[in-house]
This record gives structure tokens, C-alpha cells and sequence, in this order.
């Protein structure tokens, strides 16, 4: 069993799916691991750690040749994978929904390709996670993002020259990015509230200290989709909701927005007018930004500014922190893999429930149920 770790080809990359870490575990299971050169420079790991690990070192023809699983951290190109063995896995972030063109690619390479960002929201599948463990990082993040284009401090400072009044942070989505977020800013100092559609979250908000803002006079709403994901709202509280945020947000100093719904494009929580109720010199960062954006006027890729409000749309935030974003993917990856193990084939033998989650394509088609319901 040949697990090849790939060197990122997309632009900004830094992660890299595979550590010295998981390589001596994967080994540890009796598993060949073959590394590209450079893979994980960006992740400050050299070379030469991965040989002491126990693997080789190689350029991409010889890591790929012979290879039965092919890790990365996003979807490697199709034409670049030449000389893996039919029917050869590729686990890693695939952006299923957003990149059809390549899981169809794959198809037709004759690989199966899995998705780990498809893997269910049960518990055993936790510690496989990918979108929680950098959803995590990027909560984080975003908050040092913020502070860092914020002209003034976090915390209540008492001075003899005066006193500077601690900074106002509202998080509007309570996942894992958004909880993160929360905690972050209550460590740094901040004032924080926070609301999300799911009014399962108020408690979460209360437990780390923040003030939850919530629609309360819409009936019968809960917000919670399957596997714990925020759904779709009605017009109706979308209404209601929009009018409670736009009180809310012109006292605010900073916003950070982290609200998505697999699948679909990033719902819009901020407007340019509610933005422009805003006072000169506030921040807003927007983790949705490469979805579509939570905030109207937010560019991928870019710091903008509107009505004297900085609009932070940093691009794949995760991989702004690559050495713990990597690690922390590389034991996604191996807590996956190795879940699965079957020491008598000496490989992996997925089960139906986490399988068929996470698999595209087997026998050169699109098998997925998921990506075929979504055309």
C-alpha cells in the first residue's frame, strides 16, 4: 500500500496534507509513504524531516507512480496525476459543489475520489472532521485579522492619561469558526455578542461569555439543518432579522461573519446600508468571502473599504496558519484512513455510513448522492 502526499498547486497553498507525524503512523501500519518535494515548505516542514520519518522524498512522477492513495489538502489537477494505479483514492478537500468539472475529471481517470469535506457530522466521524479542525484556526484568525486592521485596543484599559473603553465585537454564525471567534475576542478583551439562525446556540454565546442577539418574536423557527448546519430562513425572519442587526451592528466596532450553507452560496447578512451605519475606522471580516460573501461589497482576496469601514476578505484563511492548519488536516486524514484499516488486506476498507458520505466517483462515474441531487 503506496499513500503518496502531494506538494499544493493552487495559488496562496500552504497546507500540506500529511506531517512527519501521520507519516510514521501510516508507516506504523505498514503503509509505503512517498513525499513530494517541497510539499511541505510552506508548512515549515523540510524535507528532510519526512525522510527521517521513514519516507521518501521524490519529485511528483516518482511520488505518484505505483501510488493506491493520493492525499492532499485541495484536489490536485486530473493531468497531473498520471501513473497512479487504476482505481487509486484521492482524499482531500474537493470542493464538490464549487469544482464539478474536476470530480468529473477524476471519473473519467478511473480514480475515487473522496471528499473529505462530505464527511457526516456523527460522532464517530469527529476527529476525521476537516471543516471543523480549520473552521477552528479560522475563527481565530479572523479575530487577529480584525485587531490587526482595527486602529485601536481590544480590552478596557485604565490609564493615568485616561481610559480607553474596550472594543465592541459582534459574531454573526455560531459554528465552530464562529465560537472560536467569540472566545478569541472575550480573551483578548473585547466586548462580544453574537447571533446565529439556530437558537440552539444561545447557550453556546452565554458559555463563553458573549451576549446572545436574537430574533424572538418569529414562531417555529430553529434554523438547525441535518448534521447540525444552519438551513435556509424564511422571508419572513430574514425581515425580522435584518431590522435587529441594523440596530445592533451601527454600535458595533467589529463584525465577523462566518455564516455558510453547504452547497449554496453564502447567505447575505450585511448590506452596504447596514454597513454605512457603521462609524469610520470599524472592521468587518468576512470568512464567506470565497462563497459568495456574507457582506455586501466584500472581495475575495482583498482589503476594501466602504463608507470608511474596512471589509476584510482574506482568501483560505487556514492556510494562513499552514503548520497548525496542516497538522491539524494530516490527523483528519489519518484518523480517516486509519479508522478503516484492514490489517489482513494491509489497506483501508470504508464502511456504507462514512463510504458513501464521502465517496464521488468509483468506476469511472459520478456515484455520489449528494453531488447527483444537485445536478
Amino acid at each position: 500500500m503506496k499513500i503518496a502526499v502531494l506538494k499544493e498547486g493552487a495559488d496562496g497553498e500552504r497546507r500540506v496534507a500529511a506531517t512527519p507525524e501521520t507519516v510514521k503512523k501510516f508507516i506504523q501500519l505498514g503503509a509505503d509513504l512517498a513525499v513530494e518535494t517541497g510539499a511541505g515548505a510552506g508548512a515549515s516542514i523540510a524535507d528532510e524531516a519526512y525522510r527521517d520519518a521513514g519516507a521518501t522524498v521524490s519529485d511528483r512522477v516518482g511520488t505518484i507512480a505505483g501510488a493506491d492513495i493520493i492525499l492532499g489538502v485541495q484536489g490536485p489537477e486530473p493531468a497531473s496525476l498520471a501513473g497512479a494505479k487504476p482505481g487509486a483514492w484521492i482524499a482531500a478537500g474537493l470542493n464538490p459543489f464549487g469544482d464539478r468539472a474536476r470530480v468529473d475529471a477524476y471519473a473519467s481517470a478511473g480514480l475515487e475520489a473522496l471528499a473529505m469535506e462530505f464527511m457526516p457530522r456523527i460522532t464517530r466521524a469527529q476527529s476525521m472532521d476537516i471543516l471543523s479542525s480549520q473552521s477552528n484556526l479560522s475563527g481565530y484568525k479572523a479575530v487577529l485579522d480584525a485587531a490587526a486592521e482595527y486602529g485601536r485596543a481590544f480590552p478596557m484599559m485604565m490609564t493615568a492619561a485616561g481610559t480607553v473603553s474596550a472594543a465592541k465585537v459582534f459574531v454573526m454564525g455560531v459554528g465552530v469558526a464562529g465560537l472560536q471567534a467569540i472566545a478569541t475576542a472575550r480573551r483578548l478583551g473585547a466586548q462580544v455578542s453574537a447571533t446565529d439562525v439556530r437558537s440552539a446556540t444561545k447557550e453556546q454565546i452565554q458559555s463563553l461569555g458573549a451576549k446572545p442577539i436574537f430574533v424572538e418574536n418569529v414562531a417555529g423557527i430553529e434554523g438547525e439543518g441535518s448534521g447540525g448546519y444552519a438551513t435556509e430562513m424564511s422571508e419572513e425572519y430574514q425581515k425580522a432579522q435584518a431590522e435587529l442587526v441594523s440596530g445592533h451592528i451601527a454600535k458595533q466596532d467589529i463584525v465577523i461573519t462566518t455564516a455558510l450553507i453547504p452547497g449554496r452560496a453564502a447567505p447575505r447578512l450585511i448590506s452596504d446600508a447596514q454597513i454605512a451605519t457603521m462609524r469610520p475606522g470599524s472592521v468587518i471580516v468576512d470568512l464567506a468571502v470565497e462563497q459568495g460573501g456574507n457582506v455586501e461589497g466584500a472581495v475575495a482576496g482583498e482589503i476594501v473599504v466602504k463608507h470608511g469601514v474596512k471589509i476584510v476578505g482574506h482568501r483560505n484563511v487556514p492556510s494562513r496558519l499552514a503548520a497548525d492548519s496542516s497538522a491539524l488536516f494530516a490527523r483528519n486524514l489519518f484518523n480517516f484512513l486509519s479508522a478503516f484499516w484492514d490489517k489482513e488486506q494491509g489497506r483501508p476498507v470504508l464502511d456504507a455510513e462514512i463510504g458513501d458520505a464521502v465517496r464521488l466517483t468509483r468506476d469511472g462515474k459520478v456515484v455520489n448522492e449528494r453531488l447527483l441531487a444537485a445536478g
